[in-house]
């Protein structure tokens, strides 16, 4: 599954380059843009919206834990959509290893979800996710 690129990592955003993929301790999602999808990458992070990340947890899917993400939008993002409101986010840590979770990645680092997931996932706007048959 590839899900839709709305932004980068912001100037906050705290990791170590020295390890691939780069480890993450601290999120800031920067929008450039947003098409309105609830489950969003900034490679090597996802975020999802804050009723996805509550519906995930109530379906007690494993393979995440959810963090604090600090979102703010580029100059861009106000020219292309003044008055634009966004939804809280949470940042999505994928931490699943193997098949039984819901949640993992693949050897390329994409995201790989359970049939489980993907239905909870299909609930919530993620029309522009790219979403093989594997997934």
């Amino acid at each position: 599954m590839s899900p839709e690129v709305a932004g980068e990592l912001g100037d906050d955003t705290r990791l170590d380059s020295s390890v691939h993929p780069p480890k993450v301790y601290r999120f800031h999602h920067r929008f450039e843009g947003w098409l309105g999808d609830e489950l969003l990458e900034a490679f090597p992070c996802f975020l999802v919206s804050s009723d996805l990340a509550k519906a995930l947890e109530e379906e007690r899917l494993v393979g995440f834990s959810l963090g604090e993400v600090q979102v703010s939008v580029s100059p861009e993002f106000q020219e292309l959509y003044p008055g634009c409101v966004l939804p809280e986010f949470r940042w999505l840590k994928i931490t699943g290893e193997n098949r039984d979770a819901d949640f993992r990645l693949t050897s390329d680092f994409r995201l790989e979800v359970s049939s489980k997931a993907l239905k909870v996932l299909r609930k919530f706007r993620i029309a522009h996710a790219a979403i093989d048959a594997a997934d």
